[in-house]
């Protein structure tokens, strides 16, 4: 899944940033409103975890704007006041979830998981084709009784690749889905973590390669 973190106190963003790659997510950071809803329009993410209180273009202001834009990414709302008007407020301008501060990262890791689950389209927490089952919740995959120990981007694209239903998949779209911001648009490591992930699910092959258009399972 791909998340974005909006988050002016640079070294808290950058601790959950690095906390929720750990967690196998692919994860940007912006560190004001302005920069984070110039990302949020340009960049499919499952989830938005977005502050409040921002300097600049406020965190109420951003969640309005992407509501109105339509964006499809789902929004967890951080703040620093935990009253019951903030989360009506938080929920009431569109926002799906609302943690207050200080708050227990595991807690912060297992929301946004549930959110991205419920990303367009909703995705089933455990997803099965054959012998092939992933738990997405807990980050795990196995294909028969063997356990599979993969990477997180090979995890990652397995994911994404059982949740689009036998739709094939671009490299573009696993690359965006997938990896972050950093990653190069021109890099083969899309191809090369396919490659990976065949020779961890062994035989018979599930992953197809479709001329002009992808993967898909």
């Amino acid at each position: 899944m791909r998340v974005l973190m909006v988050e002016d106190d640079e070294e808290l963003a950058l601790t959950v940033a690095a906390g929720l790659r750990r967690a196998h997510m692919a994860v940007d950071v912006a560190f004001d409103g302005t920069g984070g809803l110039e990302r949020a329009l340009c960049t499919d993410y499952d989830v938005i975890v977005l502050d409040r209180d921002l300097p600049g273009t406020h965190g109420d202001d951003v969640c309005a704007a992407l509501i109105a834009a339509g964006c499809r990414s789902r929004i967890l709302m951080l703040t620093a006041a935990a009253t019951t008007d903030d989360l009506v407020d938080g929920l009431g301008l569109g926002a799906d979830d609302y943690l207050p501060k200080p708050f227990d990262f595991r807690a912060l890791v297992a929301r946004v998981g549930a959110l991205a689950r419920r990303a367009h389209p909703a995705v089933p927490p455990v997803l099965r084709h054959g012998d092939l089952v992933v738990d997405t919740a807990r980050r795990r995959a196995a294909r028969g009784d063997r356990p599979l120990d993969l990477a997180p981007k090979e995890f990652g694209v397995l994911e994404v690749l059982l949740a689009a239903a036998g739709r094939a998949v671009s490299a573009e779209e696993l690359l965006e889905r997938v990896w972050d911001e950093a990653a190069d648009p021109f890099t083969n490591a899309v191809k090369i973590t396919v490659s990976r992930l065949r020779a961890k699910l062994g035989d018979p092959p599930v992953v197809e390669t479709v001329a002009r258009s992808g993967y898909r399972i």
